[in-house]
């Protein structure tokens, strides 16, 4: 086998892990919108309350997000209509506006992160041994972990 031939057997197999992930996540889109239904919110609406984690700054939760300012304006104007998130000037930079969730939008990112942790049924088809080594491996790829 060749270099080539190893990388692009490299490459074809990513594709298929990944394309199987996102089929994966997808079927999960019905439930999501549900979701987004029962909480009256449009799914960029809860993406922000999920990354909310601490307060952030604008800017962050926008490259998030994959928008520009402005439509993150919208969302949060939307967001803090209903009372679910705040605006606040950072005391280390008063020039940055940071995101930040109300105890409102903290009860609605709990029942958001109650859904994230539902699993489909597909699951069941899993062992524990299988779960823990799916789990593991997930990890590995969390860019959060990742440097850089």
């Amino acid at each position: 086998m060749t270099a080539g031939e190893t990388l692009e057997t490299r490459r074809e197999l990513e594709g298929d892990a990944w394309e199987a992930l996102s089929r994966l996540w997808f079927s999960r889109k019905p439930v999501l919108m549900e979701l987004a239904r029962e909480l009256d919110l449009f799914p960029p609406q809860i993406m922000v309350i999920q990354n909310l984690d601490r307060p952030k700054p604008m800017r962050e939760v926008a490259e998030y997000l994959s928008c520009n300012s402005s439509n993150l304006t919208g969302i949060t104007d939307r967001l803090e209509e209903r009372g679910l998130v705040k605006r606040t000037l950072d005391p280390d930079d008063r020039r940055v506006r940071l995101l930040v969730l109300t105890a409102k939008g903290r009860k609605v990112q709990g029942r958001v992160n109650a859904f994230l942790r539902q699993p489909p049924l597909s699951m069941e088809a899993l062992d524990n041994e299988e779960l823990e080594t799916l789990t593991r491996l997930l990890a590995k790829l969390d860019p959060a972990g990742l440097p850089g």
